[in-house]
């Protein structure tokens, strides 16, 4: 069975960058990928496509990626569900990230001006986040939100 899945495409806000209890970086970010086709008014559709990234690819891409840079992501696609604290069943689809290369310069080093904004992204509800979130001073765990991974899921990658 192969799940793999290679993206190019532009970031649509700059990454978020956390950390496990146990010190792990975990970062998430969202890329707009342009569909190779297009459709019947002549239009290019793009995908708004959830990625996380762990370890030193988490620290690469904080440090040296923002909004509007120009990636390349190959990793594996992970779908999961969870529910809500008011009951809902949500399912979220997301890129765990293998690698993750940066595909062009910053602009302030080429002396150019930030890109236009990107195409405005569907006004569906933000899925809730795939890495541990800040609440009231306590670091939820993946053993908190997931209970089917281990510590680390990627620990053997």
């Amino acid at each position: 069975m192969v799940n793999r899945i290679v993206l190019v495409g532009r970031l649509t806000r700059d990454p978020e960058l956390r950390y496990t209890p146990n010190g792990v970086p975990v970062a998430q970010f969202r890329i707009a990928v342009d569909r190779p086709f297009r459709n019947a008014r002549g239009e290019r559709e793009t995908d708004f496509i959830n990625v996380v990234a762990w370890r030193q690819s988490a620290e690469f891409v904080h440090q040296y990626l923002s909004k509007g840079r120009l990636v390349g992501v190959d990793g594996r696609l992970q779908i999961r569900s969870y529910t809500t604290q008011d009951g809902q069943q949500r399912t979220v689809a997301e890129v765990v990230a293998d690698r993750v290369a940066a595909l062009d310069r910053p602009r302030e080093e080429l002396g150019e001006a930030p890109p236009p904004p990107s195409p405005e992204e569907p006004s569906e509800p933000e899925p809730e986040p795939a890495v541990p979130e800040l609440t009231s001073g306590r670091v939820s765990t993946f053993e908190d939100e997931f209970d089917e991974f281990d510590e680390d899921p990627f620990a053997d990658q």
